[in-house]
């Protein structure tokens, strides 16, 4: 899946700071997963608020073959597009749905996932010359190791309920803004707004009481590091990391920007 604030130009940055000998690995914002995929951990826990995401994950998991064959005949042509985010997901099968999910990823403006107040996807026609639909190797390789998963649909607290001592969690909220239009919460209806960053940064003082080893990405701006820098953890650290971001209404917001790492390890 293709998601704002994906991982992959980052990786060797997280992975690097990853703990060896770790139990569970867990992750509550699961998006694109691009770092449970690069990290191939032997038993984990992924969640995401986002019913539609998981159960696509699941699908991928579980019904690989018919999800294959309902990609296969999805194509990208622009009023197509139209008619295929107007179905409503609730009326289709689970594996139709997924489809339905993956074909909208790989083909809407920018890899965007973004619902209105009601929960409607509501992402327009994507400009490309020829979009991948059916990555059938990709999709092989995930089923294979989302089948070391249990998944978990829900808040992060929920998700994280279960992470004891010699766990280690990673955390990729939506981003606290670093202005009035860099806000991409909306994955589900109501978004995720100052109480709930909040309550996630005091969810970590938490999970160091239980001997939960994490590593929180988030926006590299005051507000951000404001969240953190105070917390009650003896180990707490907070780095700096450069990113380059590909998605906002602005072209002065786009290009490199720092983001922080927030870990106890």
């Amino acid at each position: 899946m293709k998601w704002v604030g994906g991982k992959t130009q980052l990786m060797p940055e997280l992975l690097d700071r990853i703990p060896s000998g770790i139990g569970t690995y867990y992750e509550p914002f699961i998006g694109g997963g691009a770092l449970f995929f690069a990290l191939k951990p032997k038993k984990a826990v992924l969640g995401d608020y986002n019913a539609e995401l998981i159960e696509t994950y699941r699908v991928v998991r579980d019904e690989l073959t018919d999800l294959i064959e309902l990609l296969e005949g999805h194509y990208y042509e622009k009023n197509y597009f139209y008619s295929v985010r107007a179905l409503d997901p609730d009326s289709l099968s689970p594996a139709q749905a997924a489809a339905r999910t993956i074909y909208l990823n790989r083909t809407g403006f920018n890899g965007l996932y973004r619902v209105n107040l009601k929960g409607q996807f509501n992402v327009p026609f994507g400009r490309y010359s020829n979009p991948l639909i059916c990555d059938h190797e990709n999709l092989e390789a995930c089923s294979t190791l989302l089948r070391t998963a249990q998944l978990k649909q829900g808040s992060f607290e929920e998700v994280l309920r279960s992470a004891k001592a010699g766990d280690f969690v990673y955390l990729d909220p939506p981003y606290v803004p670093i202005s009035k239009t860099s806000n991409f919460t909306n994955y589900v209806a109501g978004g995720f707004g100052p109480e709930d960053q909040l309550s996630l940064a005091q969810l970590l003082v938490e999970l160091d009481q239980r001997g939960v080893r994490f590593m929180l990405s988030n926006a590299g701006c005051e507000d951000s590091r404001a969240l953190y820098r105070d917390l009650p953890i003896p180990k707490l650290r907070i780095e700096t990391v450069e990113a380059r971001r590909s998605v906002n209404s602005r072209s002065s917001g786009r290009g490199k920007v720092d983001e922080i790492l927030v870990l106890n390890t």
